[in-house]
């Protein structure tokens, strides 16, 4: 980073700092999800019912990479969605588990989807068609070059 980018604390409003910035949108996109989706799925459970569709069979540990969470938590959330009956897990060897959807699960996932265009509208409608892609890119860009970075350390 050059100096010339550099903002001194002392200068920083709050609403001015990325970190509680992008903490505001996430409490905002999930209070939206909810209120589209309702409670009965989180948006972590919708994350992986929707890895699952896309990728069946996948094992536990590429989920977690897939979704962005440690293998605990994917562990404690698959084991959660398979008592709800929306997932299967098989054991496989080296004891890896593969996930699958089962039609139950399919089915919450398909009355999901049904409200992810409200979703999205109810997080981006005030922006302008362009702005919307832009922000999308730049959300995109700077998780991207941030799990590049963090994946070199």
């Amino acid at each position: 980073m050059n100096a010339e980018n550099t903002v001194s604390a002392t200068e920083l409003r709050l609403y001015d700092e990325p970190g509680h910035l992008i903490r505001r949108a996430q409490q905002i996109a999930v209070a939206r999800f909810h209120e589209v989706h309702g409670r009965h799925v989180t948006p972590v459970q919708y994350a992986i019912l929707r890895t699952l569709q896309e990728t069946p069979g996948i094992d536990q540990v590429t989920l977690a990479d897939k979704v962005a969470l440690d293998t605990s938590t994917t562990a404690d959330i698959a084991a959660r969605l398979e008592t709800k009956g929306w997932i299967s897990r098989e054991v496989l060897p080296r004891r890896q588990r593969s996930l699958v959807l089962t039609p139950e699960g399919e089915s919450v996932l398909a009355e999901l989807l049904t409200g992810t265009t409200a979703h999205w509208d109810s997080l981006m409608s005030a922006l302008s068609k362009d702005e919307q892609h832009e922000f999308i890119r730049l959300l995109r860009k700077f998780v991207d070059l941030h799990d590049q970075r963090d994946s070199l350390e």
